[in-house]
């Protein structure tokens, strides 16, 4: 039987086990040191991605809304209760009222009705239809506009939970859902909406968040959540003063006068510059956000822990005039 012997056979000597350990600890430091790189950059990759997806969506919401902003399906008169048949219709339940004799849901007999108006907001409840739970965000705009949805409805589907304006190109009727259909000659029927934006914060754990809140009408006003993480809006109204379809100028709504808002002096709103100001929903304590964002005429500089990207578009109001060729 073979032998062998052990005595001439070493293992590493302590020097050698220290480098190899040295080495060893340099090498893990290396790879922990990428790892945090690589953890710390894919967190900031996806809260940029999030504050992307929820500023892009706000910014479609508003615009899309406002494209629509005026449009009353085929009726092509200026919408006011003089040129609409019926009676005044009640107001719904937790009704909307922004400023002006003839702001509400529906028009009434005096004054302008205002189809688009907006605000910002000083007060928690400036339209007497928030709840106490989701108040107005000091600083930030309300829009509150006035139209009928895009699609005409046929009659068996009129439910008695929303309103509805039936019209063909010169006449035109407001009704409840709930009650006889008005005759109108060679008509359509369409739901009629009126909306209001604006934004709150809510506590969720012990962070306050900023969220988008949207306000709309079946048989009374209610309002839900439909964005998290938008922390600002703000319109400037493209106001074309010298009645020649070109905008004068943008001007905000802190500004806007009541001969402005009411679309007369040879005034009409052609046109909004809409901004959203988006933010993370959670703080980076690695992080100081000290920029300065440009919302119109209006600066905001946070100087905290919440990583922000401001989103801007400017929306023509394509139901706002109509010129003869």
């Amino acid at each position: 039987m073979k032998t062998f012997n052990y005595s001439h056979h070493k293992g590493f000597s302590l020097i050698e086990l220290f480098i190899a350990l040295a080495v060893g600890l340099g090498l893990l430091a290396g790879v922990l040191s990428v790892f945090v790189s690589m953890k710390t950059t894919t967190k900031e990759t996806s809260t940029y991605g999030e504050l992307q997806e929820n500023g892009r969506f706000a910014l479609t919401v508003l615009s899309d809304d406002l494209l629509r902003q005026d449009f009353w399906g085929d009726y092509v008169g200026t919408f006011d209760l003089a040129n609409l048949n019926g009676a005044v219709l009640g107001a719904p339940g937790n009704e909307c009222q922004g400023d002006g004799i003839n702001n509400g849901t529906f028009p009434v007999a005096v004054g302008h009705f205002r189809t688009l108006w907006g605000e910002t907001a000083t007060t928690d409840d400036p339209l007497g239809c928030f709840a106490t739970s989701a108040p107005a965000k000091a600083g930030s705009d309300i829009l509150q506009l006035k139209r009928v949805i895009s699609t005409p409805v046929l009659p068996a589907d009129i439910t008695a939970d929303n309103y509805y304006l039936i019209t063909n190109l010169s006449d035109g009727e407001l009704f409840d859902g709930g009650s006889a259909v008005p005759s109108v000659d060679n008509s359509q029927i369409w739901e009629y909406q009126h909306h209001v934006y604006y934004v709150t914060e809510q506590v969720q754990g012990t962070i306050s968040v900023p969220v988008l809140m949207k306000g709309r009408l079946t048989n009374s006003m209610t309002f839900s959540p439909i964005i998290d993480g938008i922390e600002m809006i703000r319109f400037m109204y493209g106001v074309d003063t010298t009645d020649d379809g070109v905008v004068n100028a943008f001007i905000s709504a802190d500004n806007m006068t009541e001969a402005l808002w009411n679309n007369s002096t040879n005034s009409n709103i052609l046109a909004v510059k809409v901004f959203v100001l988006a933010r993370s929903v959670l703080p980076d304590n690695n992080y100081t956000n000290d920029n300065t964002y440009l919302l119109g005429d209006l600066s905001v500089t946070p100087n905290d822990n919440f990583r922000r990207l401001l989103f801007s578009s400017t929306v023509t109001l394509f139901n706002a005039r109509v010129d003869s060729w």
